[in-house]
């Protein structure tokens, strides 16, 4: 696979993980597709061990956020500034302390963005604890799941 593929479908992948972020994008389901095309251009036995393991993560994903109460993201008054605060802090914690710090990277990016807009401590812990019962669970287990996805490609790109 050449070096423009690769690169078209990391785009691919990071399109997708900001459209975990963005309400009507599909975001989850274009890094599975990133993967899959990958897979199907290049078809080595890791790759479609990535794409195996990409499918079952992705499917386990979504039964979990079927269990969870459905996004009401608007409603609770959370705007695109708290969601991409919250990407960010979810990303650093994942490349901070490896996959685990995505959870915490992603509660204190929200924690930052309503510090930052209330001021002060105690207000900002509950509009954090308001953001993640309206639908912060179901976005940080689909950002989660996709960054699980992206690490596994990297490390098989990688790798070789």
């Amino acid at each position: 696979m050449g070096a423009w593929d690769l690169l078209l479908t990391g785009l691919v992948i990071l399109f997708g993980l900001c459209g975990v972020l963005l309400p009507g994008v599909p975001g989850s389901w274009l890094v599975w597709a990133a993967i899959m095309w990958w897979a199907l251009k290049d078809p080595r036995p890791v790759a479609w061990g990535v794409l195996v393991g990409a499918t079952a993560v992705l499917f386990l994903s979504q039964v979990v956020r079927w269990t969870l109460p459905p996004r009401r993201l608007r409603a609770g008054g959370i705007d695109g500034r708290v969601l991409a605060y919250a990407g960010a802090g979810s990303f650093l914690g994942f490349v901070l302390v490896p996959v685990l710090g995505a959870v915490p990277g992603f509660v204190a990016g929200v924690y930052a963005c309503e510090r930052i807009r209330l001021g002060r401590h105690g207000e900002a812990v509950a509009a954090t604890r308001t953001t993640m019962r309206s639908g912060g669970w179901s976005v940080l287990t689909e950002l989660f799941t996709c960054l699980l996805i992206t690490a596994a490609w990297l490390g098989a790109v990688i790798r070789g």
